[in-house]
């Protein structure tokens, strides 16, 4: 593969902190990166990272994995009314606010047409992506949905995938800011919304870039 492989962890609409990290890392065009799902919900500006990944994906190459967050968000828009009032306790409302509607049908088609294309899993020679986490011994075709969007870190840590390829993973929450590397594993999912920050990593050399939801740069190297 020509060019960087860069996996960045989960956004939810901390969109000043994407844009940071963006700028430190310097997209070119033959470098492939990969989100870890969950652009949406929590954070400030769900409606303006969208845009903003619209954009990068015309400048290189991007792939957007499906965050369960996008998910429920989905459902929500295409009439799911029993999971409206638990997509909006887990940062529906700030989506809603973002995109200044009070009602989901009012999300931008061309965003929903985004979201509804990301794939639940993407895989090198040497690494796969998922959002949440995954069966060692099942091909990553073969892994249950619900396993793949929803299973977090805090109830298993799987063991090294039977395909060698080592892992990289969003979803679980790394509060303290730095990467959990397992070695077969890799979480960059550094709580973004909260008080961590957004990380973006160099898959095969580990560089890192992270920014926090103000945007300021917390290292580079």
């Amino acid at each position: 593969m020509a060019g960087r492989l860069i996996a960045i962890g989960d956004i939810h609409g901390c969109l000043a902190a994407l844009e940071a990290v963006l700028a430190a890392l310097a997209p070119r065009p033959d470098d492939t990166i990969v989100t870890l799902g969950d652009h949406t919900d929590r954070g400030p500006d769900s409606c303006g990272t969208v845009e903003l990944l619209r954009t990068l994906g015309r400048q290189t190459r991007l792939v957007m994995l499906l965050g369960n967050h996008d998910e429920m968000m989905l459902k929500v828009w295409a009439g799911r009314l029993d999971l409206l009032a638990d997509w909006l306790a887990y940062g529906g409302q700030a989506t809603l606010a973002s995109y200044q509607t009070p009602i989901p049908q009012g999300i931008w088609p061309e965003h929903v047409e985004l979201l509804q294309a990301c794939p639940l899993y993407f895989e090198t020679e040497q690494h796969f992506f998922v959002h949440g986490n995954y069966q060692p011994a099942e091909p990553l075709a073969g892994q249950p949905r619900a396993v793949l969007l929803w299973e977090s870190l805090k109830n298993r840590h799987p063991g090294p995938h039977y395909s060698g390829k080592t892992a990289i993973l969003g979803h679980s929450a790394q509060k303290s800011g730095a990467v959990l590397d397992l070695g077969h594993l890799k979480c960059i999912d550094t709580w973004c919304y909260g008080e961590g920050c957004l990380t973006a990593m160099e898959v095969y050399t580990g560089q890192l870039w992270q920014a926090d939801k103000e945007g300021r740069l917390r290292r580079t190297w």
